[in-house]
């Protein structure tokens, strides 16, 4: 492979080379120095980290009564998570705390707070800069590095710490320790093609055949060094003069036997694999298609962003919340989840009409203001207020005469009784309602009750400021004004 034969610039290793003032542990096989700071220099990386940061950073916080969907709209969480500290807003502390725990599996604050024992400022503490010292006890505290070179003590109860997956409990994994070897082999790939199109896209090396041989290995040396002087520096790329029957023979090795683009491409499935991101939002669709992009967008938040969620969501329920208080925080995914209007507007109108889902609900997703009366959860099938569903359910089933042939008409007492038996339950419905809405509306009661409209007009002026209505003295008043017609 290509790979075996690239030269990292780290690997000087004269009195001026910079190989001897690197640290050991961030040098890769491949011989390319892997950090934070050269990790991010592959694009893959940085798209990665700044998809995971940005994405986690945008979605809205909830706190929520333990065991239960009701919301509190009220708590000093909500002005710290705004606001954690004097320099940084809240989307700015959220992605950076993001990017430590990609970068580096840890992300520290030290808590500061007033006598209520409420978090008033989080201040972030590079991981750089920390360090966790066990103590006699068993327990364990944080040592910081402040600029001026001293270590101050941080107890535990003060530092809110996030780490991502740990292997001893007290710190998280970096990714970029972990990925070191994968990471050093694609900055060495992009390292080689840079060199690669910088020798004008021909490969270095070759080799010169002389007839005969020379004098001595002194007189070899001479000849290779004013060779090499010739075409290097400021004579790079000047035409190289051989005489005395001398031929210059160029090492070939093409890209594609040296699998210098397959070897990229891979890179950037491996970086996904390490970041958890599905590659396709790494611009590498080679495996995407119209059909299944949706649902792997969907993958996304399932099994990635959901699991830094909840690495936030616990810490803060741990550490930020009181236990008596009886809340848990939740990340609101709705943003992320969204699907195209159609898909919206399609799920909105089975919500609506199944009745789990209140008109008012549907237009505050869209991010329109809600309207009167549109609270209310529609019946399925008949499409009415929950309210009235019952009364015009009972009505039907008492108002309902009993089968009789087509042609047979009731007569004398049976009419009467039929009569009797609708006027009531159409003064029982009329009285629900009056009970509910404090009033009713005259035209309703004249077309219900078969009275003059002058005869309704008059009934329905009634003190309604009256708490002694009641839902059976009204339904008496409507029957008699029912019998005077």
């Amino acid at each position: 492979m290509f790979l075996s034969k690239i030269q990292a610039a780290s690997e000087d290793r004269s009195p001026w080379g910079d190989f001897w003032f690197q640290p050991i542990g961030g040098r890769s096989f491949s011989g390319v120095q892997v950090n934070t700071d050269t990790a991010q220099q592959l694009s893959a990386v940085y798209r990665a980290v700044s998809l995971l940061s940005g994405h986690l950073a945008m979605l809205p916080l909830d706190l929520k009564k333990v065991g239960t969907n009701q919301r509190v709209k009220t708590h000093w969480l909500y002005d710290l998570w705004k606001k954690p500290n004097p320099w940084q807003n809240g989307f700015e502390w959220r992605r950076m705390g993001m990017t430590h725990l990609l970068y580096r599996g840890n992300f520290f604050n030290e808590i500061l707070d007033n006598r209520n024992g409420e978090v008033v400022q989080l201040l972030p503490r590079h991981p750089d800069r920390v360090r966790v010292e066990l103590l006699d006890s068993g327990d364990y505290r944080y040592l910081y590095k402040e600029p001026n070179g001293n270590e101050r003590p941080i107890p535990r109860g003060q530092m809110f710490h996030l780490r991502g997956l740990s292997s001893d409990g007290i710190l998280g994994i970096s990714v970029i320790e972990a990925a070191r070897q994968s990471m050093g082999m694609g900055l060495a790939a992009q390292e080689y093609g840079a060199r690669f199109f910088a020798n004008d896209a021909k490969p270095t090396g070759g080799w010169i055949e002389v007839p005969g041989k020379f004098a001595d290995k002194e007189a070899r040396r001479k000849f290779r060094d004013s060779i090499q002087d010739a075409q290097t520096s400021a004579n790079r790329g000047k035409m190289m003069v051989l005489d005395q029957g001398m031929q210059y023979h160029e090492i070939g090795i093409n890209n594609r036997d040296s699998q210098f683009l397959e070897t990229r491409k891979f890179q950037i499935s491996e970086i996904a694999r390490w970041f958890g991101v599905p590659p396709h939002k790494l611009a590498d669709l080679e495996r995407s298609t119209n059909n299944n992009i949706e649902h792997q967008g969907q993958e996304y938040v399932t099994d990635s962003l959901l699991i830094w969620a909840e690495t936030f969501e616990a810490g803060i329920d741990d550490v930020l919340l009181f236990d008596d208080e009886g809340l848990e925080s939740e990340f609101n995914f709705k943003k992320l989840l969204r699907g195209d209007s159609s898909t919206r507007y399609s799920n909105y109108g089975k919500g609506i009409q199944d009745g789990w889902l209140t008109r008012n609900e549907a237009r505050e997703e869209e991010g329109m203001e809600p309207l009167d009366g549109l609270d209310e959860p529609l019946r399925p099938l008949n499409m009415v207020e929950e309210s009235d569903a019952a009364d015009q359910a009972e009505d039907l089933e008492e108002a309902e005469p009993p089968e009789q042939e087509a042609d047979e008409k009731p007569e004398g007492e049976e009419a009467a009784r039929r009569l009797q038996a609708l006027l009531e339950t159409n003064a029982a419905r009329l009285a629900r309602r009056a009970v509910k809405d404090m009033r009713l509306d005259p035209d309703l009661v004249s077309e219900a009750l078969a009275v003059p409209l002058e005869a309704a007009q008059a009934w329905a002026k009634l003190p309604w400021d009256n708490e002694t209505y009641t839902v059976e003295n009204l339904t008496a008043s409507l029957i008699a004004l029912g019998k005077q017609a």
